[in-house]
Parts: C-alpha cells; structure tokens; sequence
C-alpha cells in the first residue's frame, strides 16, 4: 500500500512550523479488525503525516463515542468533525442514499464502482444541505446469506427470525416471509444465542469477524448488493483548515477510497476462506434460489421507484445507462 502513502504525500515545508495544531474526533462503527477501521486509521495517520501534525485525527472505533446511529447527526451539530457510517442508513431521508443497498441492482465490485459514480454528485448535493461533506465512500464486499442448514428457495427462509441493519433488508425479510429484527454488527453473537434472530444476509467480512462458525453452518454466495460505508466532514469545520490542510485531508481521503475498494477485495476472498477454515459450508446459490431473489429483488425495485426522489432516480438512470 505504500503507493497510496507516496500519492498523497505533502512536503512537511508546505506547513508552518509555528501553525496552531488542530485535533479532530472521528467516531466509527466498526470494531479495530474490521477492514474499514484499519482503513481509517492509516487515513488518519496520512493525514497528520502530511500535515507534519498540523491535523491528527482520534478514531473512535466500534461504537465507542457515538452508537452507529448518531454518528452522522455528531458531525453535523459538530460534536465531532468527522464520522463514518453506512450510507443506506441514511435511506429514510432519501432513497438515493440507499441504492447501493437494493438486491440485485449492484452485485459485483464493478458495478460498485459505476454505481457510486453515479450516486456521487447526487449524494454530495444532499449532504451539503445539512452542512456535511463525502471524503471517501468504501464497499463492503458483496452480501451473502447465513443460515442453519442449506437453503435451497426462498421458502426456506419463511418465518426465520432474520437480521436487518436498514430499510432494505427490513423489506427483503418482510418479502421472503421472514420476521426482520434490527441487530447492530457487535451484537450479532449474542442475538444468534439468545434465538432473537436465526439468519442473515451480511458481507464475509462480518460473518468473519463475529465468528458466524459458532452459530450458523452455511454460507450462501448469493452476491446480492455491494453496499458501502461513507465518511463525511462538517463542511463548516473543514472550511476552517487552511488551504494546504484542505488538500492534504482531500489527498489523503482519494488514497483512503482506492486502499478500501482494494482491502475490500482481498478482504472478500480471505474472510470466506476464514469461515471454511472453521467449518462452514461455503456453498453457491440453487438455480431456484436465485430465482426466488431476483424476484423479491425485482418486486423491491418497483416500489422503490413508486417512492424515490428525481434526484434518486437519476441515480439510477445514470447508473443504467
């Protein structure tokens, strides 16, 4: 990764020597081995590199300073500077911020990549209304299912007590049959072992780190959405840096973006080895399965379009064109 580290770099002469240092809060959801902290962390070390400490950066991980929901309204009252989230989170407010979370539409690391080029200019319009800024947005790698037992039809997952982090997934449970409960990330384990949820469709990365060995068998590839975290600035805060410290923070946020999609690939690949390794049964989707996706995946993108803004469908437009 050092090339990352050479392309943003700033002479340390840009910097005064005799400027006031300046320390910002960045809270995160995610615990410190999860890709994306480790990602953040080196963003944050560029930056105060290149700024010769003119900026340093404390990284709250894992829910430690704000819980996973509060973070992005921490930014914008500027309890904080910056934060990181999941962006379909933010669905609720507009459907754009959630496209990336649709079943089907964005199933692969391209498609990712043409999709948050798309969804950008759009996104970035939204938050400025609410003083907020993207630095850089990273996808998780693509959504699989984890169940006890195979699943061969989405029948199989009626009356499942069935794990949802956003809007999307509350709808896709509610479709397949299933009862969705909202679980954070650091407390899957426990709702696994308490029975309050019984499946789940999350990224290799989580099932990895929360050990999904000790709770359920089976890991279906079904690769149904490459959804992603953003991390935004207060407009307000980051207007306040001088010029060089602007783009040492924007710098280092381009390499931050590039490293993440990378992490995230190597990532995909390593954590479902992680999970064969301890037991799981990594299998691929049934014809029938697939079938009985698309169609839920189908049925939600109908009304999603009945729903969104103009600005959420042009997303999608562009997407598709």
């Amino acid at each position: 990764m050092n090339k990352f580290v050479t392309a943003f770099a700033l002479s340390v002469g840009a910097f005064s020597a005799a400027a006031a240092a300046d320390s910002w809060d960045m809270p995160t959801p995610y615990g410190d081995s999860t890709f994306h902290t480790v990602n953040i962390r080196q963003f944050a070390q560029d930056v105060e590199t290149a700024t010769n400490g003119a900026l340093s950066i404390t990284v709250h991980s894992a829910g430690s300073l704000f819980p996973h929901g509060e973070i992005k309204n921490a930014v914008r009252s500027r309890q904080v500077a910056l934060g990181e989230f999941f962006l379909s989170t933010l669905s609720n407010e507009d459907l754009a911020f959630g496209i990336d979370s649709q079943p089907f539409v964005a199933t692969s690391y391209g498609d990712a990549i043409k999709l948050w080029a798309a969804q950008k200019p759009v996104i970035t319009e939204l938050l400025a209304d609410q003083d907020l800024m993207p630095l850089f947005s990273v996808p998780w790698p693509a959504q699989g299912l984890y169940t006890n037992g195979a699943v061969e039809t989405v029948d199989d997952l009626a009356g499942l007590r069935f794990r949802a982090y956003n809007a999307a997934l509350e709808e896709f449970a509610t479709l397949a049959k299933a009862a969705p409960v909202q679980v954070e990330a650091s407390d899957i384990p426990q709702a696994f072992a308490t029975g309050q949820v019984q499946a789940m469709i999350t990224s290799p990365s989580t099932g990895a780190n929360s050990k999904a060995w000790d709770f359920v068998t089976h890991y279906t590839a079904i690769d149904a959405w490459v959804p992603k975290n953003i991390v935004v600035v207060n407009k307000r805060i980051f207007d306040r840096l001088d010029a060089n410290t602007q783009t040492a923070v924007l710098t280092a946020a381009a390499a931050a973006e590039a490293r993440g999609l990378e992490m995230s690939q190597a990532e995909a690949a390593a954590k479902t080895q992680v999970m064969a390794d301890n037991g799981m049964t990594i299998v691929q989707p049934s014809a029938e399965l697939v079938a009985g996706l698309q169609a839920i995946g189908a049925t939600m993108l109908d009304n999603w379009n009945a729903k969104a803004s103009d600005q959420a469908k042009a997303v999608l437009s562009a997407y598709q064109q």
